[in-house]
This record gives structure tokens, C-alpha cells and sequence, in this order.
């Protein structure tokens, strides 16, 4: 099944190198608002949308619940293509605040499931400055080993996401080697810290604050928009963290602070976040009875 799967994505690679980004991303948008709200996922955008826009009216939540499978689309359709964005030519992508990201390199860059997060990853691979991305792996290991040799072609030094030591000692090592970081923190993670995400109580991964209380590096927040097949990246100022001698505490402090930048990027462009993955506990997601 695996390598199915594995020949499928070959074709639809290949086919849509054949066609212009904005018209793949136009058209991926297109099919996927059509056939989203078909599948389970409907649901789970839908709920997780209801708990952060509690009193929306239903016809705006409807209307954002189109938009956001748009965005999905768009951002799929696109994945194959990403090999064709120069960052810094000015057609598609417009960096701002890139400054910030010289000025405290190496960093701990936070970011989020925003509009096509691998746009981000672009940007900090043609910047010039020396990151490593964290990667989770794709569950096929045949699409897992095109994807990533495709991404390391042009340029992108990848740190596999490991749950053991390891994984950790090579987040250090990549610092001490002057190489800033880049760390998605925006999914549910099980045995993070449970702090409130748009009012309710979300469990959220603490890694990225811990290491950066941890080497004194700064935690350095990053997003991006987009406009149709345009793009937007955004490097914003450090965020404060505090050092009170309360580790715990301070650690608490540092994620609540990095989610509720999360938090106030999802509220500028709601349609433009990942909203098919659970965000919330189980419980939110589970049908009345």
C-alpha cells in the first residue's frame, strides 16, 4: 500500500509540475472546497472553529469553514512546487523583519500551521543564515524519503522531531554551532502543558521554551500570510521570558506566551490556519448525546 501511495504522489507530481504555482494553487483550492466538507475532517474544523469563535454567527462560520478548506487546498496543491519560490527575487514572497532574525541568530524560531507553513521554511532556507527545520515524518517512508530529498536539494537542513535524548542534545549541538532552530508549535502535544488556546484548556508542546530558557537563546516568533498564490513572511521581536528562579513557573509563563502568539495570528487570518487537526482534548470533538 505504501508504495501505492508512494507511485499516486509520483504521478500527481509530475503533473502538476506541468502547470504555473498560482493556477495548481487556484485549482487545489477549488477541488478541496468541494470535497472537504464531504469528509470527517468537516467536523473537526468545524468544532475546533465553534471553540475559539464561540458567538460567530453561523452564517460567518459557515462562510470561514469554506474559506479555511480553500486554504487547505491551496497549500497541498502547492507542496510539490515549493522547489519553484525564490524568496528574495520579489515575485511571490515578501520578507519582513528578516533584520530581527540577523540580529538574534541563532534563535529558537517559534511558528505555526499558518497559510503554507513551508513557505517559512523557504524563506529561512534561501536567507542565507544557517537553520535546521524540525521535521516530523511522514508516515510512508517512500513519500518520507522523496520529500525530504527534494527539500535537502535545495537547501534545507532538516532535524528529525525524537522523542528520546538524542533528539534533544542535537537541538543544543545545532545552537552551539551557531545554527538557529525553527519549531512548529501550534499541535497538540500529549505530554506538554495544559494551557488555554482561545479560552480552553489546550495541551501544548514546551520544548521550544525550555531550550531557550535553557541557552539564554532567544525565542524568536515567526508567520506568514497569504494573498492567493502570494505570500507574506514575517519574523516578529523576541518574545520576553521570564527567569524567576521557578523553573516550572517560568516554563508556564514561556509557553502561554508562545501560544497566545499563536493565538493572535490565528485571530488575524482565521481562514488561513490548520483547522482539521484536534487542537482540543477528545472530549471537545466527540458527538452530543
Amino acid at each position: 500500500m505504501w508504495r501505492l501511495e508512494a507511485f499516486a504522489y509520483d504521478v500527481v507530481s509530475f503533473f502538476l509540475n506541468l502547470f504555473p504555482f498560482s493556477w495548481i494553487s487556484k485549482t487545489g483550492g477549488w477541488v478541496v472546497k468541494k470535497i472537504g466538507p464531504l469528509t470527517s475532517k468537516q467536523k473537526i474544523a468545524k468544532t475546533g472553529l465553534q471553540i475559539a469563535f464561540p458567538n460567530m454567527p453561523d452564517e460567518e462560520l459557515n462562510n470561514l469553514l469554506r474559506a479555511q478548506w480553500d486554504n487547505v487546498g491551496r497549500t497541498f496543491a502547492e507542496f510539490p512546487l515549493l522547489h519553484r519560490i525564490k524568496a528574495f527575487d520579489g515575485s511571490r514572497v515578501t520578507v519582513e523583519g528578516l533584520d530581527i532574525l540577523k540580529g538574534n541568530a541563532p534563535a529558537i524560531i517559534v511558528t505555526g500551521h499558518f497559510a503554507n507553513w513551508e513557505v517559512m521554511a523557504t524563506v529561512l532556507t534561501q536567507s542565507g543564515l544557517p537553520v535546521r527545520i524540525t521535521y516530523r515524518k511522514i508516515n510512508n517512508p517512500h513519500i518520507d524519503r522523496r520529500v525530504r530529498e527534494k527539500r535537502e536539494a535545495y537547501g534545507t537542513k532538516f532535524l528529525v522531531q525524537k522523542s528520546t535524548h538524542r533528539g534533544g542534545r542535537e537541538l543544543f549541538e545545532a545552537l552551539n554551532n551557531g545554527e538557529s532552530i525553527a519549531i512548529l508549535n501550534d499541535q497538540k502535544f500529549n505530554t506538554g502543558l495544559s494551557i488555554p488556546f482561545f479560552g480552553t484548556e489546550a495541551m501544548t508542546a514546551q520544548g521550544a521554551t525550555r531550550l531557550a530558557l535553557k541557552t539564554g537563546r532567544p525565542l524568536l516568533p515567526m508567520a506568514v500570510t497569504r494573498d492567493g498564490s502570494d505570500f507574506t513572511v514575517t519574523f516578529y521581536s523576541p518574545i520576553e521570558l521570564t527567569r524567576t528562579g521557578d523553573k516550572d513557573n517560568d516554563v508556564r509563563n514561556g509557553v502561554t506566551r508562545v501560544s497566545k502568539f499563536i493565538e493572535d495570528r490565528v485571530r488575524e487570518k482565521p481562514a488561513q490556519w490548520f483547522w482539521v487537526h484536534r487542537r482540543w482534548p477528545k472530549k471537545h470533538y466527540r458527538p452530543e448525546t
